[in-house]
């Protein structure tokens, strides 16, 4: 068991994969992308693997994939497979965009993944376009039908972006009228990729929670799992959920029981942490696994109470519109 200083435990990992994306969506980076980090910045699979059957030995049992995209990474079925079979992991998940997603489906439900969270912001052709600055939206409509299809859990991550697509959470909803899947709402966070401080978001937990009510005004809040970061709710006659993350105002932080290795292989023990400890040297220092071990368990004992004091905690005391494709998704 890991716990940190606050006697939490700390049994959830997730894992970024890359930087890269095939999507340039407004609210994670700017229009021209980012400065993409070189291949030798980034945590080989192999140094990945050692990562998480260290960590996983000593009580990690959940892994997220995540990026970036985790698809624009060549060969990524190659480290799925490899994760699956790490002795101890109880549940290997994994976020995309749903773009390049389709065609692997048969093969991550084969190594047994049996959820996936699907980010898809409109339903609407020319929104999506707007948003994401691609028009890629059949194909991650495709990787959806595909999911619905495999019997694998999904679920959807729209964040709201006030005069962009608050238009879309009644038809979004309706996704979970004949599908199991669970749509959740994200307030929008600050990690644009801009550089620009970050503002309270238009549509926070309690405006996205009335515009649903106006619509499904039978929705009722439902319990929510342990550590989960959406408010959950039903709404009598759907087979699925309605979730809102409150990714900004942070309600849910207290109970954090994760942790995540960014792209470039740095543990941030909180998202809105700055800095943090680079796994990526030690890895790559010939530190025999106990001593690793040890230096990532001190880190991971300082993780922060919750998001607000980790972002207090900053050299700036604000976050500075950083990009999540960078810190990882």
């Amino acid at each position: 068991m890991i716990l940190d200083s606050h006697g939490r435990e700390i049994n959830y990992l997730r894992l970024a994969v890359t930087d890269r994306c095939n999507l340039r969506c407004t609210y994670c980076m700017p229009h021209d992308g980012l400065q993409w980090l070189q291949r030798d910045e980034l945590l080989t699979y192999e140094e990945m693997l050692r990562l998480c059957r260290l960590l996983v030995s000593k009580g990690i049992s959940k892994i997220r994939i995540t990026g970036g995209e985790p698809f624009a990474r060549k060969d990524m079925m190659h480290l799925l497979t490899s994760l699956s079979e790490i002795d101890g992991l109880s549940e290997l998940t994994l976020t995309t965009n749903g773009v390049l997603t389709a065609p692997f489906i048969p093969g991550m439900k084969k190594i047994g993944i049996r959820s996936v969270n699907l980010s898809l912001d409109t339903l609407d052709r020319e929104r999506f376009l707007a948003i994401t600055r691609r028009d890629e939206l059949d194909k991650v409509l495709d990787t959806l039908r595909a999911l619905l299809q495999q019997g694998m859990g999904v679920k959807i991550n729209a964040v709201l972006m006030d005069g962009r697509n608050t238009g879309d959470i009644r038809p979004l909803v309706e996704l979970a009228k004949d599908n199991a899947v669970s749509v959740r709402f994200i307030e929008e966070m600050p990690f644009n990729g801009d550089g620009a401080d970050c503002q309270p978001p238009v549509w926070d937990h309690p405006r996205i929670l009335q515009e649903i009510k106006a619509h499904f005004p039978g929705i009722y809040k439902i319990p929510d799992a342990p550590h989960a970061t959406a408010y959950n709710y039903s709404i009598p006659g759907y087979k699925g959920t309605v979730g809102i993350i409150a990714a900004y105002t942070r309600s849910f932080c207290g109970s954090c029981d994760r942790i995540r290795i960014t792209p470039q292989g740095t543990l941030k023990t909180c998202l809105y942490s700055d800095g943090g400890l680079s796994v990526r040297d030690l890895l790559r220092s010939q530190q025999n696994d106990e001593l690793l071990l040890a230096t990532l368990l001190s880190a991971i004992n300082n993780k922060p109470r919750d998001g607000w004091a980790a972002e207090h905690s900053r050299k700036e005391g604000r976050v500075l519109g950083e990009s999540m494709a960078i810190i990882g998704g």
